[in-house]
């Protein structure tokens, strides 16, 4: 920086040639130069004060802009930061074939506690104990006022319940935010959907995992955030099965049954449209377990999938469609079945003592003939047998997508010896569940080929083996028309429907060896329309009796059949099977001439 010098030589010697002072001269050139670092100064701690009101300004913004942000935002309890995964409480829905749901989500609120930031411990313990009546004052007091810092309260409340618990005031008395899973159907196929509860909890989040059913096979699946728009589609007709649920209850009361179960399934393509059980439960409070209780009497039970039971003379039709396929028998060859008749020691009866004589194999099935049905048996022997049921899937576990369908292995004799090819040619001595059955009466409707149950949606048939011919399949069916016509079956007509069918009752066994002598398992599997078969039809009733006459009667002719034709009657119209309607004789008609 160049300075002025205070004593210029040019203006000394001017002001000495006027007469001036010098020194004059020195002192105007320090005032000026003082005036100028005066203004450099000052506009130098302007500068420093416009920069520092600046930064106030810009830091005075920030904070009011996140006291903003503050005000608008839900409260919320600090958290430590970690780093395990989030926890995804987001679930798929689960729908019926038709989209109608059977499983959706909702959000509520958790309650819990910070007891060390209540103000009126007492009073809180007491008002929420009117609030929940489920719980314990004496112990919220306890929990409230002793060393806990933090306690779950409930983990799942109503919209009304998280009001009248704000209405509290208690400061310590906190909400997290919850997705529980809703059933909007309450029990209508709890067995099938099963249930689901929390996983992963946390105050903030909770995992909801299924405990059951479906809800638990394609839990993976419905937890896929990928997935979460797109609901799992079940093959089950939500009406349906609403329709089968309420008539197999009104069975149970009619005829005082223990249990119920229904299994109605596509001929084509394995699909279950109705999968019923009774008793049920709700899968929105779904009940737990009782421990030390035969597994059985529990509404958790699915007697369908899980109900191993003899299934007595269903098995016949099998029998005889065996025969007509090895060629051992025709349409017209003659069976004795009179008496007696002893294999192993052991005598073979007819129902009620009743002697057939000679009939054709499609008369030992529609008179439902244990005798002309065993000796078609030893004809047919052991080994055939049993490789022809296992053809059918009669010995093996059912694949159906269902984790419950691990508890329904089929019982098979210890040592299949003659004795043993007997009994299970008219369903003793080897037990399965309804499910089981209603897939080996679907192979006969739809021409031989054996059909795997499913509960997802198909788009079109599902060919599998071929399991008989589809002429021995025909002949089956016929047979199975004529038991309901001529047979044991007469009840289950439905006009209209063409229903053909076969009925079981079997002696339930006893826990300690031997059978009961006034407890059955009363079935009639069928198949409708005759004809044509779309579906198969099982139905099950547990100790189920008749009394309307003057002696209780518990064949299923009596309890399951009528049953089976109810919802058929009810079914059939909402699957879009049109009735076709057959031409009455005409009587008391005279024709006369013109």
């Amino acid at each position: 920086m160049i300075r002025r010098p205070l004593r210029p030589l040019a203006r000394i010697l001017e002001a000495r040639a006027k007469g001036e002072s010098p020194d004059a001269i020195e002192r105007e050139n320090i005032r000026l130069r003082h005036e100028e670092m005066r203004d450099r100064l000052r506009q130098r701690a302007e500068i420093r004060l416009m920069v520092l009101g600046v930064g106030f300004l810009c830091a005075f913004g920030v904070v009011g802009a996140r006291m903003a942000d503050l005000a608008a935002s839900e409260p919320e309890e600090p958290r430590v930061s970690a780093s395990t995964a989030a926890i995804l409480a987001q679930r798929a829905d689960i729908t019926d074939r038709r989209g109608r749901v059977l499983a959706t989500n909702m959000e509520t609120h958790s309650l819990y506690a910070h007891p060390q930031d209540m103000i009126e411990p007492e009073r809180a313990a007491r008002d929420l104990a009117e609030i929940f009546p489920d719980l314990d004052a004496e112990r919220l007091v306890a929990d409230f006022t002793g060393d806990r810092r933090f306690l779950w309260i409930k983990r799942r409340i109503s919209p009304e319940q998280k009001q009248a618990v704000h209405d509290i005031g208690e400061p310590g008395l906190l909400f997290g935010p919850r997705e529980m899973r809703l059933y909007p159907n309450g029990p209508v196929a709890a067995h099938v959907l099963g249930g689901a509860g929390f996983g992963r909890e946390g105050v903030h989040a909770a995992e909801v995992v299924g405990r059951a059913g479906v809800e638990k096979t394609f839990d993976d699946r419905l937890r896929d955030p990928a997935q979460a728009g797109t609901p799992l589609a079940l093959s089950l007709d939500l009406t349906v099965q609403a329709a089968t649920e309420r008539v197999l209850e009104g069975a149970m009361r009619l005829f005082d049954a223990k249990g119920a179960a229904a299994v109605l399934m596509d001929v084509k393509t394995g699909e279950l449209v109705s999968l019923a059980s009774l008793p049920d439960f709700d899968p929105n409070d779904r009940p737990a377990a009782a421990a030390g209780t035969d597994p059985g009497e529990s509404p958790l039970f699915n007697r369908a999938l899980q109900g191993v039971y003899e299934l007595g003379s269903t098995f016949k039709i099998f029998t005889a469609a065996q025969a007509l396929e090895l060629g051992v028998v025709d349409d017209e060859t003659v069976i004795d079945t009179s008496g007696p008749m002893r294999i192993g020691g052991f005598p073979i009866r007819e129902f009620r003592g009743k002697d057939y004589g000679e009939q054709t194999v499609e008369g030992i099935v529609v008179n439902s003939s244990n005798r002309g049905t065993a000796r078609l048996a030893l004809e047919i022997g052991a080994e055939r047998q049993r490789d022809f049921l296992e053809r059918l899937g009669l010995t093996d576990l059912v694949p159906i997508e269902m984790p419950e369908a691990r508890g329904g292995a089929p019982l098979l004799p210890g040592r299949w010896g003659e004795v043993s090819t007997v009994t299970v040619s008219y369903g003793h001595g080897i037990s399965i569940t309804p499910l089981h059955l209603a897939a080996a009466y679907a192979t006969i409707a739809n021409g031989g080929r054996k059909v795997t149950p499913t509960l997802l949606r198909q788009d079109g048939p599902r060919d599998g083996a071929q399991v008989m011919a589809p002429e021995v399949a025909a002949a089956a069916r016929d047979m199975l028309r004529r038991v309901v016509t001529d047979g044991t079956a007469s009840m289950a007509e439905v006009k209209g429907y063409r229903v053909a069918g076969k009925t079981g009752t079997a002696d339930k066994p006893k826990p300690t060896g031997g059978y009961y002598e006034d407890r059955v398992i009363a079935t009639f599997a069928s198949v409708f329309p005759a004809d044509d078969p779309a579906y198969a039809l099982v139905v099950t009733l547990d100790e189920a009796v008749e009394t309307s006459g003057e002696e209780p009667r518990r064949s299923a002719g009596w309890t399951a059949v009528p049953v089976a034709a109810e919802l058929i009657r009810r079914a059939a119209p909402l699957l879009g099977l049109r009735p076709e309607i057959e031409p009455e004789p005409v009587t008391g008609v005279t024709l006369t001439a013109n």
